[in-house]
């Protein structure tokens, strides 16, 4: 499953430049993961200062 960001995220950024594939961008209020992208890779978990961003279910 791809990781998703919840709505604590505070649009750092800090996930986007992380992300290998691209798979991340700004949504309307804050970023999201483009599932069909996102490879699992969990680079953008560890770098979430609020911890906003989990593996998807």
């Amino acid at each position: 499953m791809a990781y998703v960001i919840s709505d604590e995220c505070v649009s750092c950024g800090a996930c986007e430049a992380e992300c290998p594939t691209g798979a991340i961008s700004q949504g309307a209020d804050h970023y999201e993961i483009n599932p069909d992208v996102c490879v699992d890779c969990g680079a953008c978990e560890g770098v979430c200062p609020t911890g906003s961003i989990s593996a998807g279910n």
